[in-house]
């Protein structure tokens, strides 16, 4: 078999039937995934293919022209219509099996008598190729999606225009009532899908998520919930009344054609370009069967709260996480569909956030690896994610210039931070969640207010792109890092500049503060690390080491430290003597340090760990490194 151009399952979901441009109409059995029958005749690829609603027969449609009908036991040709002129795109079947619809590149649309073979009605009204048909399940009712970007409704007895509904922007690829007939939903090179009151023509929702044309789209038979099959590879559920994502199938390797509900509303079917047919569980998203037998640089990291898990972000799309004490791989989870840039847990190490280069910022499930959410908004690339101390919200900067406020739970956009001109790199909240701290490539640092989203202070100083900021604990001081190679400290409520930290020679990349707000730590291209009194701006000294980025953990035990050579990141974390935690992490051991290494990624070249109470140098003889990091396990 080539390429799986459309599928669909029998109403009692026993059953699958696929059309192919191998020229060939395939039926399998769903529960075994075994080919029952292949049902020989059209000459050119098959490009639409319905199950009869009792499961008697096939319906086909080919660019041959032809629509066939098939006993779909025996895989008999019962008829054949021949009155197309031009390559028929999609067809339906009536739910009485008495009708077909079909929609062709001549722009019409055609109703045919199966028994007969007659032709009944043609329906014009588009203006360009008819891409999809559906009848309602009462058969009254034709609804069809077209090149010229319109959904139009007929009245399937007569053949009149009952409704045109406007609101695409491109192509209109697929289109399906609901069950009773009251809504219709339609998919769209647009990269939306949209759904519809099948009376009115009003617009009910717009479901955005998909990132190139959705190909195809389907109700659930309780109408609860709609699928949709897209030229990004996913699959996506949908809440159909709110409009919520609820599931996104990640599997298939190229366009998704073709996609359906079950009967009962468990299953889910999917077509592809990457010549597979694949089943999936509707309410998890697990994969089911394949049929027809038909995988970089890691760009962020870091722990959870407790310490017990590592996330990390790669430019090969993928979130990962693993087991912090064993390196275990315990979940990838997959849906972004372009480097990961930033990763980051929620306070009580349930919930991981992502933003990436395809616009999105995504919320899942760190036990199961399920996605909970896909946060789209009018974004560009996701320069820095981060979670509310209570998990209730995320913040995030972008390319486009905007910071996004989320509702973790829902994905809801809570409000837009318009105010740089710039993309923002940055972004911070207050420990009591009631500020948003950020910085631009416009040189300012912003402060906000988290829950109004208005602009309370705008921090001038830097004089280039500010890389990093964060708030002292109390909340009462913002420290700041830029392109300029400075490091400066502001009033947090005021806006003032209190301190300009200068002695970096590079682009300071990272800044944070220790838990008591005494203290500053700042990376810097310079291949330095510098600690400084935030009272009196006086620097430490301390040795110098190559590093891109910094972070203080929650419980103040030690500073991780993140090195982006060569585009790949690494992080340190040591344990100093006097922590009650005892973590039995010993890859090399220095006075009282402990360290552990991150799996996957590049050779050390950083020598140095700091923690609140001073430095020490690391000696990485005889170093458990990379796919070996697990091995340095040493109970203590």
């Amino acid at each position: 078999m080539k390429k799986v151009w459309s599928v669909t399952s029998s109403t009692d979901g026993t059953h699958i039937v696929s059309g192919s441009s191998d020229n060939s109409v395939r039926v399998w059995d769903a529960s075994t995934g075994a080919e029952l029958n292949m049902l020989s005749g059209h000459i050119k690829p098959v490009l639409s293919v319905a199950f009869s609603t009792d499961g008697t027969q096939i319906v086909s449609g080919s660019s041959d022209s032809s629509v066939r009908v098939w006993d779909a036991s025996t895989g008999a040709e019962l008829n054949v219509l021949n009155g197309h002129k031009k390559p028929v795109l999609s067809i339906a079947l009536s739910t009485n099996g008495t009708h077909i619809v079909s929609g062709l590149s001549d722009n019409s649309v055609q109703v045919w008598d199966v028994l007969s073979g007659a032709e009944l009605n043609m329906l014009k009204g588009h203006k360009k190729t008819v891409r999809s048909v559906a009848f309602s399940t009462d058969g009254t009712h034709i609804v069809s999606g077209s090149d010229d970007k319109s959904v139009r409704v007929w009245d399937a007895s007569t053949g009149a225009e009952l409704n045109v509904l406007n609101g695409h922007m491109k192509t209109v690829w697929s289109v399906a009532f609901s069950t009773d007939g009251t809504q219709i939903v339609s998919g769209s090179s647009d990269n939306s899908v949209r759904v519809w009151d099948a009376s009115t023509g009003a617009e009910l929702n717009i479901l955005n998520g998909h990132r190139k044309t959705v190909l195809s789209v389907a109700f659930s038979t309780d109408g609860t919930c709609i699928v949709s099959g897209s030229k990004d590879n996913s699959v996506r559920v949908w809440d159909a009344l709110t409009g919520a994502e609820l599931n996104m199938l990640n599997g298939h390797l190229d366009s998704i054609w073709s996609v359906t509900f079950s009967t009962d509303g468990t299953h889910i079917v999917s077509g592809s370009s990457d010549n597979s047919v694949r089943v999936w569980d509707a309410s998890t998203g697990a994969e089911l069967k394949v049929l027809n037998g038909h995988m970089k640089p890691v760009l962020s990291v870091t722990f959870s709260v407790d310490n017990t898990y590592i996330v990390s972000g790669s430019s090969d799309n993928s979130v990962r996480v693993w087991d912090a004490l064993t390196g275990v791989e315990l979940n990838v989870l997959n849906g972004h569909m372009k480097p990961v840039w930033s990763v980051t847990f929620s306070t009580d190490s349930t919930h991981i956030i992502s933003g990436s280069s395809d616009n999105s910022v995504r919320v899942w499930d760190m036990s199961t690896g399920a996605e909970l959410n896909v946060l789209n908004g009018p974004m560009k690339t996701i320069q820095s994610v981060a979670f509310s101390s209570d998990g209730t919200r995320i913040v995030s900067g972008s390319s486009n210039n905007s910071v996004q406020v989320w509702d973790a739970s829902t994905g809801a956009v809570l409000n837009v931070l318009n105010g740089h001109k710039k993309p923002v790199w940055c972004v911070a909240f207050s420990t009591d969640g009631t500020c948003i701290v950020s910085g631009s490539s416009d040189n300012s640092v912003r402060v906000w207010d988290a829950s109004t989203g208005v602009e309370l202070n705008v921090l001038n100083g830097h004089m280039k792109t500010i890389r990093s900021v964060a708030f002292s604990t109390d909340g009462t001081h913002i420290v700041s890092g830029s392109d300029d190679n400075s490091v400066r400290v502001w009033d947090a409520s005021t806006g003032a500049e209190l301190k300009v930290l200068n002695g970096h020679m590079k682009t300071v990349l990272s800044v944070a503060f220790s838990t008591d707000g005494t203290r500053i730590v700042s990376g810097s291209e310079d291949s330095s690390v510098r600690v400084w009194d935030v009272s009196t701006g006086a620097r430490a000294n301390v040795p110098n080491i190559p590093i891109n980025s910094i972070t203080s953990p929650a419980d103040n035990t030690c500073i991780p430290l993140d090195d982006e050579s060569a585009r790949l990141s690494i992080v340190h974390y040591a344990y100093p003597a006097w922590t009650t935690v005892q973590k039995p992490w010993i890859c090399s051991v220095l006075g009282s340090y402990r360290l552990m290494w991150v799996p996957e990624v590049a050779y050390p070249y950083s020598i140095i760990v700091i923690s609140c109470k001073g430095s020490a140098l690391i000696n990485f003889q005889d170093c458990k490194i990379g796919h070996d990091w697990a091995d340095c396990y040493t109970p203590i």
